[in-house]
């Protein structure tokens, strides 16, 4: 019989300590992943050598991030030579505090990867089958039965983005919602009421209508809150103290980071949008957490201790995300593959207030957070994103500096609709 992944993991607390360590993935062995039915890239990573990271060029990117507009922005690295962080500006623009490493922040869609690893550790239970239809464990929700499972974590379902029309004016929108508490069904009712984007499995398209019904599907199997199986299934086996899903709590414990809006219009004031329900978006976007615990969750994904390694061979299975070859998306987890060859997972963050980069190397040996407290700001967003090839390429030659400026350039990809 399969012992689920969570269940490994409480088997020892040296399993538990050794996430930050040189521990070999799992490889008990497990039946091949049904294939997508769209090509994919395959998920080895290249190259091995480690280039020692610029922690220059990180700052230089969290500089950038606040000439673009965020009033501070800070990273996290962990890699075979231990744990570098970087920080600038503040954390509390009336407080003048000091951006904060220790502090915690919402992480948007970085939500989107633990909903993902909760899904994918049910589907090892044979709680749900990843190509069965949606409708088959929520019957009558959709309304297309060709709509499967691995649409919504793969964002093929071709069901719109209802933020797309929430968000249509940023600031109006955002405080429209900002305390309002929304049921699962009344999101994914908003959705319905617009066009289908694209035919079942035909495209991709971000939508967090994907992993609204992501919850609704965790919710129907287990019989429990989206919340709890966070706790019990990720942020108690890897000790994660900093992490926590309060919806529809408005308050983030602790020291944190508060975030700030733009609005619209140019010239407007910033508009400080820490303390909101998150509800509009949950299990697409509700968690909290700090660098730390984003480095050793996505370390601990990468190295097989949430997953078997069926599941995380179908969750690090990508397809492109647009003409660059460069950017992909699996089961609720991007890939970049950066100017030096790495390749990395993870996944963005936007909420308001807030930008998230967590990403990891394929083997676990190396992993970045970072976080500008703003958004609606696309250009602070692609300039965080900067974090990425510092922390995992190093310094480049002269001669190629050039080409990867250009490749770090590209628009940062959205979460949220971006207005400015």
């Amino acid at each position: 019989m399969t012992v689920s992944p969570h269940r490994r993991l409480a088997v020892s607390a040296t399993l538990i300590a050794a996430i930050v360590g040189a521990m070999a993935p799992a490889t008990a062995a497990h039946a091949a992943p049904a294939k997508p039915a769209v090509p994919f890239a395959p998920a080895s990573a290249a190259p091995t050598a480690d280039p020692a990271p610029d922690m220059e060029g990180v700052t230089a990117a969290l500089n950038a991030a606040m000439a673009n507009g965020a009033p501070g922005a800070m990273a996290r690295l962990t890699g075979p030579d231990g744990v570098r962080t970087r920080a600038v500006g503040v954390r509390d623009r009336v407080s003048g505090a000091a951006m904060d490493t220790r502090a915690r922040f919402r992480v948007g869609s970085v939500s989107k990867t633990f909903s993902s690893v909760v899904l994918l550790q049910l589907v090892d239970e044979g709680a749900l089958e990843l190509d069965a239809p949606v409708n088959r464990y929520l019957p009558g929700l959709l309304p297309d039965d060709r709509i499967t499972v691995r649409h919504l974590l793969t964002h093929r379902s071709g069901l719109a983005d209802y933020t797309d029309k929430m968000f249509a004016q940023t600031v109006p929108g955002f405080e429209a919602v900002r305390n309002r508490v929304f049921g699962y069904r009344e999101l994914l009712d908003l959705s319905l009421a617009e066009p289908r984007t694209t035919e079942p499995g035909a495209a991709y398209k971000y939508s967090n209508t994907n992993f609204v019904v992501v919850g609704m599907l965790i919710e129907k199997v287990t019989g429990k809150a989206v919340g709890r199986e966070y706790e019990r299934r990720i942020i108690e086996p890897l000790r994660l103290r900093h992490t926590s899903y309060v919806h529809p709590d408005t308050r983030i414990k602790g020291t944190h980071v508060r975030g700030y809006l733009h609005p619209d219009e140019a010239g407007a004031p910033l508009v400080d949008s820490t303390e909101q329900t998150v509800s509009w978006a949950q299990s697409a976007g509700a968690i909290i957490s700090d660098p730390a615990d984003l480095n050793t969750f996505m370390t601990a994904l990468m190295r097989g201790r949430l997953l078997s390694p069926r599941m995380l061979e179908a969750m690090t299975s990508v397809t492109p995300t647009d003409a660059t070859n460069t950017r992909f998306y699996g089961l609720g987890l991007r890939r970049y593959d950066l100017t030096c060859g790495t390749r990395v997972y993870g996944h963005t963050g936007t909420v308001q207030g807030f930008y998230t980069y967590a990403f990891a190397t394929r083997d676990g040996r190396r992993s970045l957070s970072a976080m500008a407290n703003t958004s609606n700001r696309g250009a602070a967003n692609t300039a965080l994103g900067g974090t990425l090839e510092a922390a995992f390429c190093g310094k480049k030659p002269a001669a190629t500096a050039r080409t990867a400026r250009s490749a770090t350039a590209l628009p940062a990809e959205a979460d949220l609709p971006e207005r400015r």
